[in-house]
Formats: C-alpha cells, structure tokens, sequence
C-alpha cells in the first residue's frame, strides 16, 4: 500500500455518522451476484450507469421504494472503474444507497461547508467500504464515484430517486439563474461542484468550486 496524505476511515467509525449509516434489513446478495456477472470494469476513467433493467428486475427494488423511500419510485444503477482522485462532488435532493460488490473507498464532504460556491478540498473525509457493504448517504452528504483499493478497480451499485442524474431539460449554461445553487444543478436532481483539474467536466458546464489539492487515493 502507498503512503496516503489523508487519514483513510472505516465506515463503522462513529465519524461516518455525519455523512450516512450501513443499511441492514435488505437481501442484497441476488444484485451483487448480477453485478458480479453481468457488469465490467472499464480499463480507462469510469462507466454509470443511472437505471439498469437488469438490476432492476429484483424483488427488493419494490422493498426500496416501499420502505426506504416511503413509497417513492426509486432507480438502481450502478458505477464502476478505476478512478483513485477526488475530481468533484455532487449532492442529491434525496438519500443514496450505495452497495459495495468490491471493496471501494468513498470521499465525502457537507453541503454545509460550501460558500459561495466553493468547497475547500481539506474538508473532505475519505471512508472505506468493505465488499458487500450497503450504505445510506444523507442528501446533505457531498460525494461523487468511488476510489478503488484494487488494482482492477471498483464496483459499486447506485441507488437514487428516479429520475436522478438523466440530462436536464434545458441544459446547465442555457439556464435562468435565481440564486447561487443554481449555478451547481449539471443534471436532474445532480448540484456539482468540479475541481479546476477535471477539465471534462467544467467542458460539460460544471460549475469549477473546489479549492485545494484534487485528493487521490493511493494502494
């Protein structure tokens, strides 16, 4: 393992109360076996994936949006790659359950710390979530994709209010703005906040907000 420059936490520290809970009471065992199965690793950056039928079609879809959601209709997607550097973060309007089908570290940050529309990257926490680990994180919980722990990479099933993530209907520099967070909505239910270093995503309308190193994770 290489000498990381922040302090990596497990998810079962009493810090990640703050950001989110591990979620017990769900059968997840059938969708990380098809994630297992039916999904790959990209060799280059990462793929998402926002609604995945074949994940989808699982009897504990319906428990989701039944008891977790309150009867709301949810989505399961899922993100994999071998992506190790912070690059951005993202907030939803809604809770996200995350399921580690590989081990996988998660950096996280609040909503709290932005002001005007800049978060400084120091205020970021990096969690390790061990394989087959779900995982709650609160609407106000700052996140983006996962960092691996493996060389081959990382796997991690994505669950979000339906609807989360697909294309705006008037796209992000096309927009009225009314206020500062206005200028943060990149996708439906997505507020972004890109580091200057991910020209992608500032090339795509990201709003550049974060000041500080673009942390990466090394092992």
């Amino acid at each position: 393992m290489k000498e990381n420059s922040m302090i990596i936490e497990h998810v079962t520290d009493d810090s990640f109360k703050r950001y989110g809970k591990v979620i017990t009471g769900y059968d997840f065992t059938r969708l990380i076996n098809t994630m297992k199965q039916s999904t790959k690793i990209p060799e280059h950056e990462n793929v998402y994936v926002a609604s995945e039928p074949i994940l989808e079609d699982n009897p504990v879809k319906k428990q989701i949006e039944t008891y977790f959601y309150g009867e709301m209709p949810a989505q399961i997607g899922y993100c994999n790659g071998r992506n190790s550097t912070l690059n951005g973060l993202e907030y939803h309007k809604g809770s996200e359950i995350n399921i580690a089908v590989t081990d996988l570290v998660l950096l996280l940050g609040k909503i709290q710390d932005i002001e005007n529309n800049t978060f400084y990257s120091n205020n970021v926490r990096a969690f390790f979530i061990p394989e087959g680990t779900a995982i709650e994180l609160y609407e106000t919980t700052l996140h983006f994709a996962p960092c691996k722990v493996h060389e081959s990479g990382f796997k991690c099933i994505v669950v979000l209010p339906k609807g989360t993530n697909e294309p705006l209907e008037v796209a992000p520099a096309e927009r009225e703005k009314s206020n500062d967070e206005d200028h943060l909505l990149f996708m439906k239910n997505k507020w972004l906040i890109a580091h200057p270093d991910r020209k992608q995503l500032i090339e795509k309308g990201a709003y550049p907000g974060i000041i500080g190193d673009n942390i990466e994770v090394l092992f």
